[in-house]
This record gives C-alpha cells, structure tokens and sequence, in this order.
C-alpha cells in the first residue's frame, strides 16, 4: 500500500480523503481519538482532542508519510483499551485491509463512550477503480497483465458496511463518494478527467472510487440528567390577597339579594 500511494493515482486518492477527514474531524470534540493503519494519512491533524494516537498492526522504525511514528503496535480486533474510553476513531481503510473486519468494528464498537464516532473509509467496489481490478484479476489468472490496485485485503461494498454498522448499534451519520476519474496510471490523464469529479457527483454520486462514513454510537436507554448541586425549581402559584377574595364574595352576596327583591 505505501508504495502504491506513491503512484498518481495513490496521490490523488490522498489528497481526496485528507480533505474529507479534515471536514470530518474538526468539529468532533472530547479528549481521545485514535487512527487505526494507514500511517501515510494523518487523519487527525484537525481535530483538537488533547490525546491522539496512531496505531499499528505490524512495527515501523522509520517515519512514514508525514513523519509521524506508531503510538503503538496492536491487533486492530484487540485494542488496548477499556470499554467506553476513546471519543473518536478513525479506520482508513482499515476494514478492507483486515483479515477479520467484524471482529475490528465490534472492537471499536467496545472501546468507544456512548455517542462517540467512528469515521471510515473504504474503496468502492461499484466503481471503475474496483472494474477494472476485477478484471486485472481474471487476466492475472490467465498468465498475463497487472493489478491496478494493491493485491491486498478485499473490497467492502458500501450498502454491506451500513449493515454492518446497524447490527452494532452505530447509527449513520453521513456517507458520501469520491474520486470519479478513471483508473489511469499517469497524472497528465488523471488531470484530464479532473472535470469528472464535478459531474460525477451531480450524475452518478454512488460510483466514485471512494467512499467515506461517519457514524455514531448510540446505546439505548440512557438519560441525561443535569448536575445534581443545582435542585429543581418548583412552579409556585401567583398569591392572592385575602381581600380580594372578600371583595369578591360580598359583590355576589350583593347581587343575589337584589336578584331576590326583583323577583317578590
């Protein structure tokens, strides 16, 4: 994967998602967030949490992509932390690089507090980048050609993820696509087609290259209950004078006796 994202179209998928993780993130507040993979992106560079973590599956000892180094080196479906500890994490593609991606979101699902987020990002298999790697395969099985994209991991259909999220109790915030130029291998093509990612988004939204996701986790049956220093104040009824009452019952008394006198 680091050496593909070197190529023209890793640096142009790049640069689409580092604009949308930073849209993501920049309003998202608590105190830790952690990035699972991808260490080439940082994908946390616009979120002002005071505790952010980069994690691994396998040990880097040079710095890769923006100079940054692990925080730490763990399984993605056996993360170090307690239950309802993290307020953000991020998989960049993550899931799809995943031998066992149920067993990384039900860890996800663990690890974050009641509505805290996860953002993700995956490939699109419903795409031309995904086409054209199907059929990059069917060729390589028949002794010729090359793979488009990185031979690793496997694709996770968009509409099959949301699922995946709705079994675990997240509820989809947002979700979009992008990256609609076709699967070319040299820049000055991919710079041609740039007038595709304007209409792709305006004609076909659902087959770009890319697609992003935020979502929330809710846990059912939780109130919020206000600070318990400050006791509720109590709807007191408006007092009312004595007098006024009396006034009140010597003008009906008054009344009646001259309703009885018309009537003798």
């Amino acid at each position: 994967m680091q050496q593909w994202f070197e190529t023209p179209p890793g640096r142009y998928l790049l640069a689409w998602e580092r604009a949308q993780f930073d849209l993501a993130v920049s309003d998202i507040f608590g105190y830790h967030a952690l990035q699972l993979g991808l260490p080439e992106l940082d994908t946390l560079q616009a979120n002002r949490m005071p505790h952010k973590w980069l994690a691994l599956r396998e040990p880097v000892t040079a710095p890769v992509g923006q100079g940054r180094l692990a925080s730490l080196v763990t399984d993605f479906a056996a993360l170090p932390f307690e239950e309802n500890s993290l307020d953000l994490v991020i998989l960049p593609h993550s899931l799809e690089l995943n031998t066992d991606p149920h067993a990384t979101l039900r860890e996800v699902e663990r690890v974050l507090v009641p509505e805290g987020k996860v953002v993700i990002c995956c490939l699109n298999p419903a795409s031309l980048w995904g086409l054209r790697q199907r059929r990059a395969h069917l060729y390589r099985r028949l002794g010729f050609g090359e793979l488009f994209l990185p031979d690793a991991g496997e694709f996770i259909g968009y509409w099959r993820l949301r699922d995946w999220l709705r079994l675990l109790s997240f509820e989809v915030e947002s979700g979009h696509f992008g990256c609609y130029r076709p699967a070319l291998t040299r820049e000055k093509w991919l710079d041609r087609y740039e007038w595709l990612d304007r209409a792709g988004q305006r004609w076909w939204p659902i087959f770009g290259a890319v697609y992003f996701l935020v979502a929330v986790k809710r846990v059912r049956g939780i109130k919020l209950i206000g600070p318990t220093w400050k006791p509720a104040k109590g709807l007191a009824a408006a007092p009312m004078p004595v007098t006024n009452r009396g006034q009140h019952t010597y003008i009906a008394d008054q009344r009646e006796r001259r309703s009885k006198r018309g009537t003798h």
